[in-house]
């Protein structure tokens, strides 16, 4: 019966682990930030995925190597951790490894715009404001601006501060 690798995840000392040289995804400082965020609030709630090379006692990143950036760039996380990263260890040459990492590259996949819109007017829904969306969702002020003007619900702007561009004049009430 086939055992899915997840299933043996080990806690493998990060000095064991070194990224490969195809990944070709890279993932811009907000998003980076956020990954920092959601690993310091909720931890490594995903292995990384690894091959063990046995040869040299190393195990080389499939999937996951942003996630290993973090506690190698963060101290706070490194040591919080024990200096070990979760890792599923899967066993293929290395071209079915290079197709793997674009399979989990690609899986991921894109947020979809009235999806997030809906999530941000929910949030506002239940009293969350702008910062707290802007904190928790990774987002800068532009982005939750457009996501509101998307949805086009006038309710997420209501406490919104708008500043009075002009005062109607006399002639202006006459017409």
């Amino acid at each position: 019966m086939y055992r899915s690798p997840v299933y043996n995840v080990r806690a493998v000392p990060i000095e064991k682990i070194r990224p490969n040289e195809y990944n070709p995804n890279s993932v811009a400082p907000p998003e980076m930030r956020l990954l920092y965020d959601s690993i310091k609030c909720d931890g490594y709630t995903m292995p990384i995925v690894c091959y063990y090379d046995a040869g040299a006692d190393m195990y080389d990143i499939v999937d996951g190597f942003h996630r290993y950036r973090i506690m190698l760039e963060h101290e706070d996380i490194r040591d919080r951790e024990g200096g070990c990263l979760p890792v599923s260890v899967i066993d293929k040459p290395i071209d079915e490894r290079m197709a793997s990492t674009i399979r989990h590259n690609r899986a991921r996949g894109a947020h979809d715009v009235d999806l997030m819109g809906n999530i941000v007017g929910e949030l506002h829904k239940i009293g969350r404001s702008d910062a707290w969306i802007s904190k928790h969702l990774g987002m800068d002020q532009d982005e939750i601006l457009r996501l509101k003007q998307i949805t086009g619900l006038a309710e997420l702007f209501k406490s919104g501060e708008f500043s009075r561009a002009w005062v109607p004049a006399e002639t202006d009430m006459e017409e």
